[in-house]
């Protein structure tokens, strides 16, 4: 492995040579057999030209949600969503893919009568830059725009939540830059060196073919044009609820060109890569985060294993692990009221408390083990792979589901 970046207590490592020849023979696999199906789908059926709408929805410029603002840091623009009283304790929100602000829209309304709160369209998403060069998507210089983003906005320190990819970067965060952050929520996502080598559901669109696949130029992109991708991850969005709607065609209007999909999917061309190590040579195992931490995942989750959530817990020396029940990869829009309370009752402190008290969950504490257990739908191997890989740190975790609401 070589080394990418260093800091006090960590570094990012990549993979070995033989792995990264493996992603890449595969990346050509595929790419051969998509065009094949494309050839054959052009002969035998027509065409459908996909609707793209000039006028951007109301949602996406609605300021009920915040002031839109921008910063530039080297070159880069990045835009933000920025509401609450800049007093108070700033959280900063980082979204998954394919995703951009909005991912936060149940969030915000919640959260910013104790917060600031700051919503990122990450490089490459929304109204932020979109460099198309993959060099721009490196880890380090992702995490050193954060870094900047962080100390321009003269906040010395702030609360991460993050979902999917976005999360995958507070992991890097916390590890490299912990002087930035007080408590990390990770949601939908496991530890870095573990998120990559998972064993993926054939059931997720995002498994390790689709990885193999994003390595290419170009056909990754074109691929996403038809909104398959945006359909599939958004399904919980389709319904007769124009709120919902509304919801899903922003996501339809913000990944509508080609390029709307260059920057987000170098970060599948980059991220796989990397991996964390002792920052010492000799450390046998890896240093633990710090910052104290919060895991969340949905109990339906095709595309992240309860297992790897779990084995996260290694990673960490202070956490809480809470399972959303009826809740798959977003459970932050799919049961936003429930994964509101796990986020107040987290990273709320008590000298924030005021006469409007939290609504506190009652019955929580040390029940996810016994809850886990008299769930059949996780099974009696999920149940025994979680309890092998943990070393009784199940008994430490929680679960969150509405009978205990």
């Amino acid at each position: 492995m070589s080394v990418a970046f260093d800091s006090f207590n960590y570094r990012i490592v990549t993979i070995s040579f033989i792995e990264f020849l493996k992603i890449h023979i595969f990346s050509f696999i595929w790419g051969i057999w998509t065009i094949m199906k494309q050839i054959l789908w052009r002969l035998y059926s027509k065409q459908k030209v996909k609707d793209h709408k000039e006028n951007a929805p109301t949602c996406l410029v609605d300021n009920s949600f915040g002031q839109h603002l921008y910063v530039k840091l080297k070159g880069v623009k990045f835009h933000y969503v920025d509401t609450g009283d800049k007093q108070k304790p700033v959280i900063l929100f980082l979204h998954g893919f394919p995703d951009f602000w909005i991912s936060w829209s149940s969030q915000v309304p919640a959260l910013m009568e104790y917060f600031r709160v700051i919503c990122l369209d990450l490089k490459g998403f929304g109204d932020s830059d979109k460099p198309l060069s993959r060099s721009n998507y490196k880890v380090k210089i992702l995490l050193q725009e954060l870094h900047n983003f962080i100390t321009t906005l003269n906040i010395s320190s702030c609360h991460i939540v993050g979902h999917d990819i976005g999360a995958l970067l507070g992991w890097y965060l916390v590890s490299l830059y912990p002087q930035h952050v007080n408590k990390f929520v990770a949601i939908s996502c496991p530890h870095p060196n573990l998120y990559w080598t998972q064993q993926l559901s054939k059931n997720c669109l995002f498994n390790t073919r689709w990885i193999q696949f994003s390595q290419l130029p170009h056909l990754p992109e074109q691929h996403a044009l038809d909104f398959n991708i945006v359909n599939k991850c958004y399904q919980h969005l389709s319904s007769n609820d124009k709120y919902k709607n509304a919801y899903l065609e922003a996501y339809k209007y913000t990944f509508s060109r080609k390029e709307d999909w260059t920057g987000p999917l170098n970060y599948f061309r980059n991220l796989p890569f990397n991996r964390l190590k002792n920052a010492s040579s000799t450390g046998k195992e890896i240093n633990k985060v710090k910052v104290p931490t919060l895991l969340l995942t949905g109990s339906t989750d095709s595309c992240v294993s309860l297992e790897s959530i779990v084995r996260s817990t290694d990673f960490v020396e202070q956490f809480t692990l809470k399972i959303v029940d009826k809740s798959s990869h977003y459970p932050h829009q799919q049961q936003p009221d429930q994964v509101n309370r796990l986020l107040l009752n987290f990273l709320i402190d008590e000298d924030q408390l005021d006469s409007k008290q939290v609504p506190q969950q009652t019955g929580l504490v040390g029940k996810m083990y016994g809850a886990v257990t008299n769930t059949v739908k996780y099974g009696n191997q999920v149940i025994e792979n979680v309890q092998k890989t943990t070393n009784n740190v199940v008994s430490k975790a929680f679960y969150f589901g509405p009978s205990q609401l």
